[in-house]
């Protein structure tokens, strides 16, 4: 089966391309760097001929406003055109747990306007939603830094490894499409501030992480459950102090 992997060079892009390629798929990984380019179109036709499926785990630049929108809606609809001409029988998209909920944010009205492309096309889909990566403990505490304080609400999330979602959005990838959406998030839940303050430390990040019910999450203010998957999502089976001391802080 010939896959293809926009945004293939990527944190989950890379490690889906692996996971693919290890189980005798011919995996394509596609980006700017690759030749190829959502936004432009340039290459995608060339890299899209004779393939079965694409998976799109490709992601703005710029999380601004204004950029974030224009990067979802322009890279979906080409992506989208350029699969409708070469006959491609299924696109997956990653995107976010709880995404139908934050339209407060300017990421999450790009990712609520990027689902609805997918699903209003007319072409056959599966859409991942995942919870947040531990790989994102970093970027979270840097968003939410002010003045050296990095200031959180205590919101339920459920976390998840990088790997684990890559396995999620590789076995999807390899089924039939669903035309529907499915959660997946890790095994424990803890507080949006909790993770983000044991990050930190097991890291030796002197930062203190202070919980603030009003502070926001890339710009929405959440409640309590508002990260959290429904009761039907697949749960992965990594645990964050498991995942931790296989993946230190780089060296300086």
């Amino acid at each position: 089966m010939k896959i293809v992997v926009i945004g293939g060079s990527g944190l989950i892009g890379s490690k889906l391309v692996q996971k693919l390629g290890e189980h005798g798929h011919d995996t394509v990984p596609a980006s700017p760097n690759s030749g190829v380019n959502t936004l432009t179109g340039e290459g995608l036709a060339e890299a899209l001929d004779g393939a079965q499926v694409v998976v799109d785990v490709s992601n703005s630049p710029s999380f601004a406003d204004d950029a974030v929108l224009d990067f979802f809606r322009t890279s979906t609809g080409n992506l989208l055109d350029a699969e409708d001409k070469a006959g491609v029988g299924h696109h997956v998209a990653l995107s976010v747990v709880g995404t139908e909920r934050l339209a407060e944010s300017g990421y999450f009205r790009a990712k609520i306007a990027q689902e609805q492309l997918i699903k209003e096309s007319g072409q056959p889909f599966s859409i991942v939603q995942a919870t947040q990566f531990f790989e994102f403990v970093g970027s979270i505490a840097q968003s939410a830094t002010q003045g050296g304080i990095v200031r959180l609400p205590d919101a339920r999330i459920q976390p998840m490894a990088a790997d684990d979602v890559a396995a999620a959005v590789g076995r999807t990838a390899v089924g039939e499409p669903m035309n529907d959406t499915v959660e997946v998030a890790g095994p424990e839940q803890f507080g949006l501030d909790e993770l983000i303050r044991t990050g930190l430390t097991f890291r030796g990040d002197s930062r203190k992480v202070v919980t603030d019910p009003q502070a926001r999450y890339f710009g929405a203010l959440l409640d309590k459950d508002m990260l959290l998957p429904g009761p039907g999502a697949q749960i992965a089976a990594t645990r964050f102090a498991d995942w931790l001391p296989l993946n230190p802080p780089p060296a300086e």
